[in-house]
């Protein structure tokens, strides 16, 4: 399964250039979900902790809510540490999963 260019971005780490997209999973759950730009590999995803689907639905009532966007800097962040914990992104493999804790990934795996 390759991510579609289409709704995605792109972000180069190092030398290495990636696809990332950014989808709502459940309740309170933002799934990062990443793959080598140029080679179809093994993709990443990561669950993000985040109220900001909800932000309009609770509208005006959000003061409690968290309201976490991810940003390119992070994923640029996130990259070389899922590398570090196992991801292969430029070989075949089974989907990894993390969970985003502070700055920290947690393997879900």
């Amino acid at each position: 399964m390759t991510i579609s260019k289409k709704g995605s971005r792109t972000i180069t780490v190092g030398q290495e250039s990636y696809r990332w997209v950014i989808t709502p999973s459940a309740k309170g759950i933002l799934t990062l979900t990443v793959q080598h730009n140029e080679v179809g590999g093994q993709l990443l995803r990561v669950n993000i902790e985040s109220d900001i689907n909800e932000f309009w639905v609770e509208f005006p009532h959000v003061e409690k809510l968290n309201n976490k966007v991810v940003m390119p800097a992070e994923v640029a962040l996130i990259i070389p540490e899922a590398i570090n914990q196992g991801w292969k992104p430029r070989e075949k493999g089974a989907l990894l999963s993390f969970k985003l804790s502070g700055r920290k990934l947690e393997s879900l795996n």
